[in-house]
């Protein structure tokens, strides 16, 4: 088993347990089995039990609530690891980033069939109103330029976002390609959606470390970064991406409204 000693704090605590959470509604890359489970599934689930067999140590990967609580219970050291999250300078300031990135992740622009969007550079969303999920990130250069620029409205959840979307009391909607094609399959609205243009960014998915977790070492950050080389380094994160679209697929057959 590892063992963590350079963080007096770390005494308190058996660091031979970690707990990881992350964004519930995330396909392929975490997700709920059920409206009741407390687990979550997908291909950073996946990688992270990779990493745990690596360094000998359990890391439970959990539901802590929708993204925004989950950041939070990470900020304030509750649970020691978010499973995925993308690179911005405010969450530098709560959690240790593990480099490389284990995934890369596009966020694209969504628009209504009937009524795209004419996008082919961020500039161009200037004249249009949008809509995205409270919290979410597209990489630091975007986020600034969205702030400053864009006329863009927030709502708790991807599904609202949609609701928006389809009412056309928005024009359009930014999220990761991956998930936001998963729910629109299985919410029957994937043949009234479609993606503009290329995309606003492609961000690396990083494992983050909370700054107040009692487990948090130069040790086992070091060890956490050999683990996610080498994993990379294997082809084991692009074969747990492709498990996570199955587990996704498997789960939902059938699921459309």
């Amino acid at each position: 088993m590892m063992s963590v000693g350079f963080n007096a704090n770390a005494a308190t605590r058996d660091c031979t347990k970690l707990t990881a959470t992350g964004n519930p509604e995330y396909p392929p890359y975490l997700f709920r089995e059920g409206l009741e489970s407390e687990e979550l599934l997908g291909a950073n689930t996946e990688i992270l039990n990779l990493i745990a067999k690596q360094l000998g140590v359990e890391i439970e990967v959990s539901y802590s609530g929708p993204w925004s609580r989950a950041q939070k219970e990470v900020r304030e050291g509750r649970i020691d690891l978010i499973a995925g999250a993308f690179f911005t300078v405010p969450r530098a300031q709560h959690m240790d980033y593990i480099y490389p990135a284990f995934l890369t992740t596009n966020s694209v622009v969504w628009s209504n069939t009937d009524r795209p969007v004419m996008y082919q550079a961020k500039e161009d969303l200037v004249s249009y109103k949008g809509i995205t999920v409270i919290h979410n990130s597209f990489g630091q250069d975007f986020d600034e330029f969205a702030k400053n620029s864009l006329d863009i409205i927030t709502v708790p959840k991807l599904r609202q976002a949609f609701r928006v979307l389809n009412a056309k009391r928005v024009d359009y909607l930014l999220y990761e390609r991956s998930p936001a094609q998963a729910y629109a399959n299985i919410w029957g609205v994937g043949d009234s959606v479609e993606t503009s243009g290329p995309p606003v960014s492609s961000e690396g998915l990083y494992l983050t470390l909370s700054h107040k977790s009692e487990c948090n070492t130069g040790e086992l950050r070091g060890k956490l970064t050999k683990a996610v080389r080498d994993i990379i380094d294997q082809g084991l994160a692009n074969k747990a991406l492709q498990q996570g679209h199955t587990l996704w697929k498997t789960q939902n057959e059938g699921a459309s409204e």
